[in-house]
């Protein structure tokens, strides 16, 4: 980022991505990658039943096995944990018991019972078979959804299964509008259990060197700080006896922010065993138990007025946290409420959110994990439209906040300022030609088809106060050469932040972008932050490369203007070149190192050897804003069930725009998955809590041949943050499967449809289709017998 006055050369251009060249030859480094001397692997043992008592485990005979150098259960590691608490959490906050294997009774099909310890993975998982479990069955509670009734308790600790519970002012205070008004749509949507899926699974290498007392990591994750600090906490050990390296992670989407209870085993057991210790998860694994996401239900309604003007909302959401949720629903559910009202004008409104436990994989965070509130508001904006005879384009503009009603707040008490949401959905609108869509879907309806339009209009949060998330660090030093490295927490997540870092560097500090390097994802080098999630790393590491750059340059130029014997004012460096007008010649960056490094007796007054500096960014912004529209057209096949995706188009406001293609790469990413999470994806269990889509021929994704060229447009609004830029990386995610799902519902209206439950797959639209059919002949016939 350019300082104040001085033209950006790199920001707000395409530069090719910089991690391109060893990804895309193959030469990229992930945790399967890592290979240490002498290094062993690890196999869990799962329990096959939702919920047992777990009597006995008899591991003599996997013992045994040659080349099997330990097997572990409960009573061999949990007693080791010192500590375990997340950062985000807090050290006081209430979470969910954890134990890192199975203790007394097992919560999921999938939940680690025993782990094992060979040479390689086929021995480790050969005596896995001969691990004997004697299980007691105990009734399971699969249905999150009535498990607040159950008289069976997931947690002893937690009777009713109630995790905990959020909400505003009470719904009753409501009433009387509600009441009154000329109009009330209430709307209840299912939506499924998927997960973030990342191409790559799971994985840790954990090598503990007992003659100083310290442990590395290598790890597939997204925030390298957080696995070391609960290393620490967990093993009782100084945070500066541990290191973790991360180097590329084949996609996290929230599900790899946190340690999970494999990655506590295998950090326990790394000190029990004189080698290294690689857990690599497999995809069967990673579908029973890497976490499931989205599983959650919602009663919204609206009130209005004749004119469609919102008069009140409110919502009552209930979510799945599985048996063992990562970190603890009840801190990011709560967003889930407060962004309910979106970007619309809702004078009055409230919500409650209740979170509760199920003998199912533990909810994670997945890409805009509060993704319901659009799901919710969208969807009912819909069916309120359809109530009341109006398009749904022309509901949300009577009541869509647009720029020069800022600074507000929601109905909630969130502040909303530097959004554009009525721009974008108008820039969405016009790169359909939505009038020409209507005639279009008109003139397809009198043929016998059924085309749809759907829109989303949503605001996210990024780059907020909390704790956890508002500061970030960075360390850039010029190396006696005159090239740079800028240090940051980071890590190749998919986000290009190597690219983007490098970027704001060569601006900030004035020079070449090929003469920038980055070193990230190795807490042993780099400044502490809290890594990749919440859509902060643009804002974030803008803001701490601000602060550093600054210190730095000012310490380049003070160099020059002392050896070029001019005022500091005179000093201008640009591209690695110090030059001051009426000065005799001029100084590169590796002359102005050179003195810095070799020539101390040389530095002006006051200036410290050497050029490195470290700064921290504190944002001052209880959230910055980003805001989009999602424009989705669909054709369904009302025989088969099949849905054709026609045009996806999505006009963002993520502020300006660091490289326009990591934006729009983020985008196309996070949209494909909101596809597949409307249409594709579901992780399913039978009524005994067995998983039934653990493997990619059950759990569907979408690919290039179900997913249409992704269109985008942009508007700039400027945050009040560094450089005006916005966090970019969840909202794909939150826009993308409400639009959809709108899209279907609209293709389906003159059929009666009303969409309750989500995947709309090819069976579930069938399904629906004859439903309606079914009634509307029942209602005919009644209608003619009286």
């Amino acid at each position: 980022m350019a300082p104040t006055g001085r033209a950006a050369a790199y920001a707000g251009t395409r530069i090719p991505r910089v991690e391109d060249a060893r990804l895309l030859t193959g030469t990229g480094t992930y945790v399967d990658d890592v290979v240490r001397p002498g290094m062993l692997h690890v196999c869990f043992v799962r329990s096959p039943m939702a919920r047992a008592r777990i009597l006995d485990i008899d591991v003599s005979e996997a013992r045994e096995l040659p080349g099997v150098h330990a097997v572990f259960v409960a009573a061999d590691l949990n007693p080791g944990v010192h500590e375990q608490w997340y950062t985000l959490n807090g050290r006081d906050d209430p979470d969910t018991p954890r134990p890192p294997l199975a203790e007394g009774e097992v919560r999921f099909v999938g939940d680690p019972v025993a782990m094992i310890v060979a040479d390689d993975r086929y021995l480790a998982e050969d005596a896995a078979e001969l691990v004997i479990v004697d299980y007691d069955p105990l009734v399971p509670v699969v249905d999150y959804a009535t498990a607040l009734d159950s008289p069976e308790s997931v947690h002893a600790e937690h009777p009713g299964n109630l995790v905990g519970q959020l909400g505003g002012r009470p719904m009753a205070d409501l009433d009387s509008v509600f009441g009154s008004a000329p109009h009330v749509v209430c709307q209840t949507l299912f939506q499924q259990s998927h997960g973030p899926v990342p191409m790559e699974t799971r994985g840790i290498v954990a090598e503990w060197t007992p003659a100083g007392g310290e442990m590395s990591i290598w790890a597939s994750t997204q925030s390298p700080h957080e696995v070391r600090s609960f290393c620490a906490r967990l093993l009782g050990i100084a945070e500066h006896r541990v290191r973790v390296v991360m180097r590329d992670t084949g996609g996290g989407f929230g599900q790899k922010v946190l340690p999970q209870r494999e990655d506590m085993c295998v950090m326990l057991a790394a000190r029990k065993l004189p080698a290294a210790l690689k857990w690599i998860e497999d995809r069967q694994e990673h579908l029973l138990a890497a976490g499931q996401a989205r599983h959650e239900h919602g009663e919204a309604r609206i009130a209005l007025d004749e004119d469609g003007r919102i008069l009140a909302a409110t919502l009552d959401h209930v979510q799945d946290a599985g048996a063992y949720p990562t970190p603890s629903p009840v801190q990011s559910g709560i967003a889930v409420g407060m962004l309910f009202p979106g970007p619309y004008r809702i004078p009055e409104g409230t919500f409650s959110s209740r979170f509760v436990y199920s003998n199912t994989s533990g909810r994670v965070a997945y890409r805009g994990p509060w993704q319901y509130e659009s799901m919710a508001r969208e969807t009912l904006l819909d069916t309120a439209a359809r109530h009341l005879g109006l398009d749904p384009v022309e509901l949300r503009r009577r009541n869509m906040l647009t720029r020069d009603e800022l600074p507000t707040a929601n109905f909630n008490g969130m502040p909303y300022d530097h959004i554009s949401p009525r721009e974008t959905f108008e820039q969405a609108l016009r790169m359909l030609d939505y009038e020409a869509f209507r005639k279009e879907q008109e003139q397809a309806r009198q043929q016998g088809r059924y085309l749809g339009v759907g829109t989303c209009t949503y605001v996210e949060p990024t780059a907020g106060a909390t704790p956890f998330h508002a500061t970030e660090g960075a360390t850039i030093r010029v190396e006696p050469s005159g090239k740079v490295n800028v240090y940051v927490a980071g890590g190749s997540c998919g986000n290009s932040l190597e690219t983007t870092v490098v970027q704001l560097t060569a601006d900030a500090l004035g020079v070449a972008i090929e003469d920038v390097g980055t070193v990230q994802g190795d807490t042993a080098v780099t400044p502490y932050g809290a890594g990749t999630g919440g859509s902060r790393s643009g804002p974030m590491t803008a803001g701490a490369i601000q602060e550093t750059a600054g210190v730095l340059r000012e310490r380049i130029r003070a160099i020059a203007a002392h050896r070029l014997q001019v005022p500091l004012e005179d000093v201008e460096f640009e591209r690695g070149q110090a030059t001051a007008q009426g000065a005799d010649g001029s100084l590169s960056l590796g002359e102005i190192a050179d003195i810095a490094y070799y020539q101390v007796h040389a530095l002006p007054p006051g200036v410290p050897a050497g050029l490195e500096a470290s700064g921290r960014y504190h944002t001052p912004h209880l959230m910055i804003w980003a805001n989009a529209t999602h424009v989705c057209t669909c054709e369904v096949d009302v025989v088969t069930g099949e849905v054709k995706l026609l045009r996806y188009i999505v006009s963002e406001d993520c502020g300006p725009m660091i490289n326009p293609s990591v934006v729009e790469g983020q985008i196309y990413g996070g949209t494909v998955q909101g596809i597949g999470g409307a249409l594709y994806e579901e992780l399913a269990y039978d009524t005994d809590g067995n998983p039934v889509s653990t493997t990619f021929m059950d759990y569907l994704l979408p690919t290039a041949t179900e997913v249409p060229v992704i269109e985008v447009g942009h508007v700039e609004t400027p945050s009040p943050g560094p450089g005006g830029y916005k966090g970019v990386g969840e909202g794909g995610a939150i826009g993308s499967a409400p639009a959809v799902v709108n899209a279907v519902a609209d293709a389906l209206a003159p059929l009666g449809v009303r969409i309750e439950r989500l995947p709309l797959t090819p069976a579930s639209i069938v399904g629906l289709i004859e439903k309606e059919r079914q009634e509307q002949e029942q209602e005919q016939s009644q209608g003619a017998r009286s």
